[in-house]
């Protein structure tokens, strides 16, 4: 394609300097690509791991749940449950990896504190409590990580965009161009040394 700008010394220059800072912009955005993949291939590692025990404990929870329902009858399970308080201290924090707000969720307690009578319940409803308390913080941590990757996952796709924008389009672009003004500020100075050798021949004459 074309250049569109006049063959000027001057918009050589400018597009000279455009295509350095291109090719700035395109290498600072690769680096930033490939951090924020080590990022997201150690996330994706983490998740694999705790998804593993998240499916393992609640298999273990709903065991246990399943025992207390059958030793003590759902509707008294159900009326036990209403006395565990609703988890409401969970603070997540941000901290920035290459621009990214990646979520922190501060680490919940496992250990379970005695919010309802024992009269009346059993060991099987307590067993229950403490594994779905165990799959709430696994849950927890779980969410910190999925968000993560979601949020690396997309920028790492806007940042692919970019560094191709620059690779096949911007900059192939700023070398045609140059390429362009260069070969006709050449060729100019070509006929100009041409012109002047046949205007010092003409004088000797």
């Amino acid at each position: 394609m074309a250049t569109k700008l006049a063959p000027t010394r001057g918009n050589l220059v400018k597009i000279t300097r455009s295509m350095e800072m291109a090719q700035s912009g395109h290498d600072l955005l690769d680096q930033k690509r490939q951090v924020l993949m080590m990022e997201l291939v150690r996330f994706i590692d983490s998740a694999k791991t705790i998804q593993k025990d998240v499916e393992r404990i609640f298999k273990e929870a709903y065991d246990a749940l399943q025992k207390a329902n059958i030793s003590l009858g759902i509707d008294t399970v159900e009326d036990i449950s209403e006395a565990v308080p609703i988890t409401t201290d969970i603070t997540v924090r941000l901290h920035s990896v290459m621009g990214v707000e990646i979520p922190d969720v501060d680490p919940l307690s496992d250990k379970t504190v005695p919010s309802y009578s024992f009269y009346g319940s059993s060991g099987a409803m307590d067993a229950a409590y403490s594994k779905f308390r165990k799959v709430m913080v696994l849950l927890a941590q779980l969410a910190e990580i999925e968000t993560s990757v979601y949020r690396l996952a997309v920028q790492i796709r806007k940042t692919h965009r970019r560094v191709n924008a620059l690779e096949k389009v911007v900059i192939p672009s700023n070398r045609a161009d140059i390429r362009f003004i260069s070969d006709v500020l050449e060729e100019g100075e070509r006929e100009d040394f041409t012109r002047m050798k046949m205007a010092q021949k003409k004088t000797k004459k």
